[in-house]
């Protein structure tokens, strides 16, 4: 078959457009959320900062021994970042100017970080590299490393993945990563990396079943670092790495030979995944409970049972901004909540109009998942829902089963119609940009201000040339362009449109039926 120049044309841009224009911007979007939130803006910051300061063991000035053996030095703002605004929504970042400039870099003692082995060291070891005495630095150019480990990581699946999946990998980050995974991914929290991993174990194995040659070495690779990337930041991760390894067999599971040989690889993900989850001390906490502040007056195990099974959907219903961002101190408003669970809920309910039995199992297993494993650790914490878990706790299962949903078999896709589409585009766009200015403003102002123009009385910015307003304009308008730009190539298609995109770049979109 002749290939015309035009057609090469068309080529040549669809691939710039997609493997170079949407990581940046991608990135951008999320680098704005990296600087919307001070130092210690993320939940437990205080220990995962303390922990990532003494990543790579004893270092002068940035992690010196105790008088404890469990006890270490860490610079002050490291420490103390968020103790003077957490829990105080009025509060802006202004008040650790005290605790700013050479006082930031003060050593002074901590026993909250992972010197007992709570987490997996190495999400920890890999930041510690970016430590330093400029702590704000620091800091954020670790939130950049993660923001460009996920870009880099979806950018090389979306390449690698046979055509008719990468729709399932578009639509399934798009509708569930604003706004807790938006803020997340920017932080410093190793829960980034184990939502990173659980939204890409699954596929990428799906891709590697599906694939052959130099493609199927290369998803295999990409499979066994997004594993290592969750097994090393959090020991639930691991577990989800082997629920998204299940998930891939299930999915594409063939009565061959040759299959069960390739199985080798999603079989090694799911030992050592599960040798990596015993080894930490998250498993003992998680078996004997949290220990949270918060216990109920009652041991009772099947007012326990009872009470969390009716209200666990609450906490998924988190992933969506029902639950404040931040330590629980930044809410946000129904056009985020609301929007984006609509978005998700809307798109979730067009792709199950067409499955099969194995679809509905593989479903079936992930929502198991997500009641079990909340519900087990909260009863076993003596605790109710909105205490001791969190919904970052099961926001990689969330998007895992957005792309479940969105799976198609036997060349049945979803089919969503246009208008549908750009109300769900336009719905996760303005959801990601209100939720950006109010994090932002939070942070500037305390909640007790408002007004649309963040530049307007801010008690507290980084040191850059770049004013509030800019970095939220340009985070909102990126995210905006990389959405668009993916949903172009994803969302209604006529079969009659199919021909421009057999560039192996492109995957067929969210369609209608041909008239």
């Amino acid at each position: 078959m002749t290939t015309t120049p035009s057609k090469r044309t068309s080529v040549t841009r669809t691939r710039f457009m997609l493997f170079v224009i949407f990581p940046v911007a991608m990135f951008f979007s999320l680098a704005s959320w990296a600087l919307a939130s001070p130092v210690g803006a993320s939940p437990d910051d205080d220990f995962h900062l303390a922990s990532t300061w003494c990543g790579l063991g004893i270092r002068e000035g940035l992690c010196e021994p105790g008088s404890k053996p469990d006890e270490r030095l860490v610079p002050q703002l490291v420490r103390d970042g968020a103790e003077c605004y957490k829990f105080k929504p009025a509060e802006s970042a202004a008040c650790q100017q005290p605790i700013s400039g050479d006082a930031a870099s003060k050593l002074v003692p901590t026993t909250r970080l992972n010197s007992t082995g709570l987490y997996p060291p190495v999400y920890y070891a890999a930041m510690a590299v970016f430590a330093s005495a400029d702590i704000e630095r620091s800091v954020v150019i670790m939130r950049l490393a993660s923001i460009a480990i996920f870009v880099v990581l979806w950018t090389a699946l979306y390449a690698l993945l046979p055509r008719r999946r990468r729709s399932t990998l578009v639509w399934s980050w798009v509708i569930g990563i604003v706004p807790l995974g938006m803020f997340l991914l920017a932080s410093n929290n190793p829960s980034s990396w184990a939502i990173i991993s659980g939204g890409s174990v699954w596929i990428a194995l799906v891709g590697y079943f599906e694939s052959t040659g130099k493609r199927r070495i290369a998803l295999g690779i990409l499979a066994l670092v997004a594993a290592g990337l969750g097994a090393g930041a959090r020991a639930d991760s691991a577990l989800y790495a082997v629920i998204g390894a299940v998930v891939a067999v299930a999915l594409t599971a063939q009565r061959s030979k040759a299959y069960w040989r390739l199985s080798i690889l999603p079989l090694l993900i799911v030992v050592v995944s599960i040798a990596l989850y015993f080894t930490s001390n998250q498993v003992t906490a998680a078996s004997t409970g949290m220990g949270t502040d918060t216990t109920v007056a009652t041991t009772d195990t099947g007012f326990l049972l009872t009470s969390n099974l009716l209200d666990i959907p609450l906490l998924w219903a988190g992933v969506f901004g029902s639950w404040a961002l931040g330590w629980f101190d930044t809410p946000m408003p129904g056009s985020v909540s609301v929007v984006s669970l609509a978005a998700f809920a809307v798109v979730v309910f067009a792709a199950l109009a067409h499955t099969t039995w194995r679809k509905l199992l593989v479903l079936g297993l992930i929502a198991g998942a997500l009641v079990a494993i909340p519900v087990y650790i909260l009863v076993q914490s003596s605790t109710l829902v909105g205490s001791g878990v969190q919904p970052r706790y099961v926001l990689p299962l969330i998007v895992m089963f957005g792309g479940v949903a969105l799976f198609h078999l036997r060349d049945r896709e979803p089919q969503l119609g246009r208008v549908q589409v750009y109300l769900v585009e336009g719905a996760i766009i303005v959801a990601n940009a209100i939720a950006l200015h109010v994090n932002m403003r939070r942070y500037l102002t305390g909640v007790d201000m408002g007004g649309w123009n963040l530049n307007n009385r801010r008690e507290w910015w980084w040191d850059l040339p770049a004013t509030p307003i800019v970095v939220w304009a340009v985070g909102a308008l990126a995210f905006a362009f990389a959405v668009h730009l993916l949903l172009r190539y994803h969302s209604v298609l006529s079969p009659t449109h199919h021909q421009h995109l057999e560039d192996g770049y492109s995957s067929p979109r969210l369609k209608t039926k041909a008239a």
